[in-house]
């Protein structure tokens, strides 16, 4: 099942919240999925693992009917609180959506695949509800502060103790194994170190300086192949008997 964020976990997020949202680094971050994603007013949106609902928010403000997903109560509780009833929220697993096909115009996975135990099976079942586009973000392996985050982990106690960090490649070849030869599009954020000044944050959002596969934070949206189920139709056919019997 992979890790479940605890209460103490929850309550951590909370706290940490406001400051997140005025980061230089979290409007980069949420500026490169709204770019990746182009999301459309008045479509659904699906975001497996969803935390306090920190994705959803510029989803919502955009126009979007929001669903939320995750594995801890914790987080739905505190996810409730920051959005009202402005999202559906649910308890459930990445790797098992209790959704069907093609049932979101938009899937998200924003920091999911870290936690959870399978992520190829998670990604696959975002790949199956999701109709238009599949966004996933996530800390950048071999970004320093990917490094960063794995080396205070192994000395301190810390939630990404429980992480699996990936890098751009290694997610690229995982969509292309599920869902074949499908368009793609991946770009990287926060390339240097947080605290950036105004002209730090304009070349942050050149395309071609997000081109660079080493920024912290990194993101691929894919346009899956839609499914679609079908059955088999029973034919009914009726022959007309001739009139007098045949002479041969």
């Amino acid at each position: 099942m992979g890790y479940v964020f605890d209460f103490k976990d929850a309550l951590s997020c909370e706290q940490a919240a406001p400051e997140d949202r005025q980061s230089v680094d979290n409007g980069l971050e949420q500026r490169l999925m709204m770019d990746l994603l182009m999301p459309r007013s008045g479509e659904t949106v699906l975001d497996i693992g969803c935390g306090i609902g920190a994705s959803l928010a510029p989803l919502i403000d955009k126009g979007l009917s929001a669903t939320g997903l995750d594995a801890s109560p914790y987080m739905l509780d505190i996810a409730a609180k920051q959005l009202g009833h402005r999202a559906d929220l649910h308890r459930g697993r990445a790797e098992a959506l209790p959704f069907d096909d093609n049932s979101f115009t938009y899937a998200l996975l924003v920091t999911t695949l870290e936690f959870v135990d399978d992520p190829e099976l998670a990604l696959a079942e975002a790949l199956r509800v999701a109709k238009d586009r599949v966004f996933i973000g996530f800390i950048n392996r071999y970004a320093l502060k990917g490094v960063s985050l794995r080396v205070r982990s192994w000395l301190f106690d810390s939630l990404y103790r429980h992480a699996r960090f990936f890098s751009l490649w290694e997610l690229k070849r995982m969509v292309y194994k599920l869902a074949g030869d499908v368009p793609i599009s991946c770009r990287t954020v926060c390339q240097v170190t947080s605290g950036q000044s105004g002209v730090s944050r304009q070349i942050e959002g050149f395309s071609l300086v997000q081109r660079c596969p080493f920024g912290a934070f990194a993101g691929i949206a894919v346009s899956p192949n839609p499914r679609y189920r079908s059955r088999p139709l029973r034919l009914e056919i009726q022959s007309k008997r001739p009139a007098g019997s045949a002479v041969g």
